[in-house]
């Protein structure tokens, strides 16, 4: 009887902890969700947080990488989104996502070398551990996350694409990513908040 209870009670536990971790990881921020900071190894070998941006109004935090072929579709589009809202106050952080292991091309050392070759303009942090990206709920790269600072914390604005146009930069019609942002410095309402993020799914070691 004390036998059968026990195995009912790990049953019991292993579906919770299963339950827990599912959510968590599947599901991730929502807009209108409290974003938590974090502290990431900088391709300068610095710790970065968002709460040293103390003249920040907000962040465009970008889940990107050096191999997939729609993040480097956008490399010249995302520092152009950092050189025109950095200084309105809304500095992108760019966040790589994923296992070096399981995907060589995106070793801390490369993408030193990737951020040296195109110029980045921001902070090109690495997710070591692969602990930020299922909390904000990230699955591409790219995927854009806009956060705002408010009286209790940093509240996510929109989610989703930069753009309409994750091959060509000329055939883009809609700045998503612009727009969210251009309503937030002029104090109005986003019209879309959320769009499909389109990119490459993220690495994780098997």
């Amino acid at each position: 009887m004390k036998k059968l209870q026990l195995i009912l009670l790990l049953f019991t536990a292993t579906l919770i902890f299963a339950f827990t971790t599912n959510t968590i990881v599947g599901e991730g921020y929502k807009v209108g969700d409290i974003a938590t900071d974090f502290s990431l190894k900088n391709i300068d070998d610095s710790m970065v947080s968002m709460a040293d941006f103390k003249d920040a109004k907000g962040f465009i935090v970008i889940f990107t990488c050096n191999t997939c072929p729609y993040s480097i579709a956008y490399e010249d589009r995302i520092i152009a989104l950092d050189k025109k809202y950095k200084n309105l106050g809304y500095p992108v952080i760019a966040i790589n996502p994923n296992d070096p292991e399981a995907q060589k091309g995106d070793s801390f050392d490369l993408m030193k070398v990737r951020a040296k070759e195109k110029g980045f303009t921001f902070p090109y942090l690495l997710d070591v551990g692969q602990k930020i990206y299922p909390q904000y709920g990230a699955t591409k790269t790219p995927h854009v996350f806009i956060l705002q600072k408010e009286s209790d914390g940093l509240r996510v604005k929109y989610i989703g694409a930069i753009d309409d146009s994750s091959r060509n930069a000329d055939a883009v019609k809609t700045k998503y990513t612009e727009n969210a942002v251009d309503a937030l410095l002029a104090g109005k309402t986003i019209n879309e908040t959320t769009t499909k993020a389109i990119g490459c799914s993220i690495k994780v070691k098997s």
